[in-house]
């Protein structure tokens, strides 16, 4: 780490959870994030703030103009730029010495497993059920260290899945993967600064990860309604007969 390294991350040094060894994890490590909308916008800026060495986005959309209420990373001038650019972009601009790699698509199959493994986590920031199962199906494969987060209207959740470690449950042991989804932004609305908030606690619970600060989120579900600006914290338990982290997957 070099002076100027030290100057740039220097209030975050002298915290004793993270000191010089913490912060030269964080410029080490390898960070995936699925989606860089509502969540992986702030989520993606701080944590390029803090100095994660590198970050491989993923998303296949383009910036709409409903998108500026909420997806930071984004601004009017972006309207019809891939997602990825654009967020590629401002990630550079608050921090060019990281690594910022960007693929416009969706992540799936073989692809997703190969970035799972090559990830020290990885953010799911996705609007979807469909990817959410996926992502969390290859970070069990690969067990690797999983943040998911979500937000509607004026409510956000937040959980850490650590697959292989403390007993750790998975997104599918919290969420059936059958069934219709109904609930997203697109019909049902969602506030912009729930978003923030969400996005910012996986930067956070993504920082603590990497550099084995406190204690994470694993085994709980962090709900927060904005309404009445009320947080819960759920207890989650590993469930034996999870499809896919289950004692009949093993």
């Amino acid at each position: 780490m070099n002076d100027h390294q030290l100057l740039r991350y220097s209030r975050q040094i002298m915290l004793p959870q993270i000191d010089i060894a913490g912060q030269q994890k964080l410029l080490d490590a390898k960070v995936l994030i699925v989606g860089v909308g509502g969540l992986g916008s702030p989520a993606s800026m701080y944590l390029a703030a803090a100095g994660v060495g590198q970050m491989t986005i993923y998303d296949d959309d383009q910036v709409d103009l409903t998108n500026l209420q909420r997806q930071i990373a984004h601004n009017t001038c972006d309207i019809g730029l891939d997602k990825v650019i654009s967020t590629q972009q401002t990630l550079e601009k608050i921090n060019p010495e990281i690594n910022i790699i960007a693929h416009k698509q969706r992540l799936s199959g073989q692809k997703l497993l190969e970035e799972v493994m090559k990830a020290d986590v990885v953010l799911d920031c996705s609007d979807n059920f469909a990817t959410r199962f996926a992502v969390n199906q290859a970070c069990v494969a690969r067990q690797t260290p999983l943040v998911s987060g979500a937000a509607i209207r004026f409510e956000g959740q937040v959980s850490v899945f650590t697959p292989g470690r403390n007993n750790s449950p998975c997104y599918n042991c919290l969420y059936q993967s059958d069934g219709e989804e109904l609930q997203n932004c697109a019909r049902n609305g969602v506030i912009a600064p729930i978003t923030g908030i969400v996005g910012s606690i996986q930067a956070l619970e993504t920082i603590k990860l990497i550099t084995d600060a406190g204690k994470t989120l694993t085994g709980r579900l962090l709900l927060l309604d904005g309404l009445s600006m009320e947080w819960h914290s759920m207890r989650l338990n590993k469930n034996p007969s999870c499809p896919t982290c289950g004692d009949c997957q093993r």
